[in-house]
């Protein structure tokens, strides 16, 4: 079933009248039949919901692999720490960045409903193969790291491993844009709960993997690598099964262009570097005035194929693109700072007394969960206290426009970051105080949870800026591009992961000649963790001065846009 109809199959549908005159049916919708989308029984909360079940399910099997994937490519497939981490960081940039292949599939061919369905089909079948790579024996002991030296069986998981990478591609951009398809931005309700869906989406995807993660990794590191990978395999089918069900209740877009959108588009770039040089004649003007702009010859329209001719909305849709990317760059930063609650604040915690009674250790990865735990607790916060004080005082369905709600998430990953330095420094302090400078295996005597303030803010910057971009990304593209918009919004994070590492290797790699203590040294007593916070600090200053430079002169492409 594609997600996008045909405008002929409706009007020979119109021909032979099928909905009581009273149904009120929602523009630019259709049923799984081709139908025309009735308000009351397509759409809204009740479809939303198999459709966030099914992103739940796909973050539990993906966090199911990730939190502990580098445990089992050290473990079983027994490689080095560097090795099993640049493997690890490579498919985690795949995963993040090949959506935009995915998206542009949906967008342009499948559809997304189709693309959902079939992505789901490969993420399924390489959970599978994951589960059968880490049941099979392949000639060697799964419990220890005989296994390195097994190249067939280490093939054979990187395929089923980016088989998962490539089902993730389809199936993350569109699942996203397909619920917020349920919503009629055009209904004054139904926009209202558009924006509240970005937020409970947000939500459910943290709840989900907060309350099963930590069960996984314990199966899987106590039981046994195939039980732990093979249940997320089975809670993907479960919920594709629960999508499927859901088919008859969705709405599907339709489109009444003759061209995709990336053909519009396309056509007004190539006749822009076409007629770079070329100025404009008076009758060209009239044109342009009239409604089209022809870039060659006098008398051309939108579907003359024999010249580069292009609409004036066309040439609007192709500046709405672009008025995206300057977003996209300032969010950067932020993208960066974002990477850091998994690698270096993890390893401060290595160092700092974790002891929970006598007999329990926390473990410092585990300080992650405060950041969907403080998402949990702070997203209805937001949704049902503080949108409806700022509707009441802007008059917006949302509060705060888009911008402002991203903006002032990435001022909150600046006070983290301040606040990150702030903890590190007392920790440097605290192991000199002790004469633990040259005794990196000691514990310095200051409590882990000095490290929850920052998580916590990180879980708060993120409900504004995270969802805000989701919905920023996703509302200000095409309707068309909507799956390629939120494809962008991922990208920001997988490139600002990838520049994080870059960032790191130069840091060191500089810090550390003539024989000094680089900033990440091995030895966190001697290392300057609080230097590189600091810098970050500033460097989201500087990028939260050119987000808002750019957010002043950004133009919304449609009027529910907030």
């Amino acid at each position: 079933m594609a997600a996008t109809i045909s405008v002929a199959s409706l009007a020979e549908d119109a021909e032979t009248p099928f909905l009581l005159p009273q149904e009120d049916t929602v523009d630019g919708a259709v049923d799984y039949n081709g139908h025309p989308a009735i308000r009351s029984k397509h759409g809204r909360w009740r479809s939303a919901s198999f459709i966030i079940g099914v992103e739940v399910a796909e973050r539990i099997a993906y966090y199911g692999i990730t939190s502990n994937l580098i445990t089992y490519l050290t473990g079983p497939l027994g490689q080095s720490t560097a090795t099993a981490a640049a493997n690890a960081n490579a498919w985690g940039g795949f995963g993040s960045l090949f959506p935009i292949v995915g998206a542009i599939i949906a967008d342009s061919f499948l559809g997304r409903y189709r693309t959902i369905v079939v992505s789901s089909f490969i993420y399924i079948l390489g959970l599978g193969l994951l589960t059968l790579a880490a049941v099979l024996p392949f000639g060697c002991n799964n419990t220890t790291s005989d296994c390195g030296t097994q190249p067939f069986r280490t093939v054979f998981i990187y395929l089923s491993l980016y088989l998962v990478a490539i089902g993730q591609s389809g199936h993350k951009p569109c699942v996203q844009a397909f619920g917020a398809d349920q919503f009629d931005g055009q209904d004054p309700d139904e926009s209202k709960a558009k924006s509240s869906f970005f937020n409970w989406w947000y939500w459910c995807m943290c709840l989900g993997p907060l309350l099963v993660i930590s069960v996984l990794n314990y199966i899987q590191d106590n039981v046994g690598w195939g039980i732990g990978f093979g249940i997320p395999c089975i809670i993907m089918t479960i919920a594709l099964v629960l999508f499927l069900i859901g088919t008859p209740t969705y709405r599907y877009i339709v489109t009444g262009e003759e061209h995709s959108a990336f053909v519009r588009i396309g056509r007004v770039f190539a006749a822009a570097a076409r007629n770079w040089h070329v100025k404009q004649s008076t009758i060209e003007v009239e044109e342009e005035a009239q409604g089209f702009i022809a870039f060659h010859g006098s008398e051309q329209f939108c579907s003359d194929d024999n010249n580069i001719a292009c609409c004036k909305s066309e040439v609007e849709e192709a500046k709405a693109v672009l008025r995206l990317f300057p977003v996209w760059a300032a969010s950067l930063v932020y993208a960066i700072v974002f990477s850091q609650s998994s690698t270096f604040f993890i390893k401060q915690g290595l160092t700092m007394d974790r002891s929970l009674g006598p007999n329990f250790s926390v473990p410092p990865a585990s300080l992650q969960s405060f950041i969907s735990l403080s998402v949990v607790l702070f997203i209805p916060i937001y949704d049902r206290i503080l949108v409806p004080i700022a509707r009441t005082l802007t008059g917006k369905p949302a509060g705060i426009t888009m911008l402002q709600r991203i903006g002032m998430g990435m001022l909150i990953s600046i006070v983290s970051m301040v606040i990150a330095a702030i903890v590190e420094k007392k920790r440097l302090n605290t192991a000199f105080e002790h004469g633990l400078i040259d005794l990196p295996d000691t514990t310095v005597p200051m409590s882990v949870w000095w490290l929850v303030p920052q998580y916590v803010l990180f879980g708060v910057s993120d409900v504004f800026t995270m969802v805000g971009l989701q919905e920023f990304f996703y509302d200000q593209v095409p309707t068309e591009l909507r799956s390629v918009g939120l494809s962008l919004y991922l990208s920001v994070f997988g490139l600002g992961s990838l520049l994080s590492s870059l960032m790191v290797s130069v840091i060191d790699k500089s810090t550390g000649s003539n024989g000094q203590d680089s900033w990440f040294s091995n030895n966190l007593n001697r290392a300057h963790l609080d230097y590189f916070y600091s810098l970050l600090a500033g460097l989201s200053v500087i990028g939260l001065i050119l987000f808002v430079y750019c957010s002043k002169s950004y133009i919304y492409n449609r009027k529910n846009a907030i």
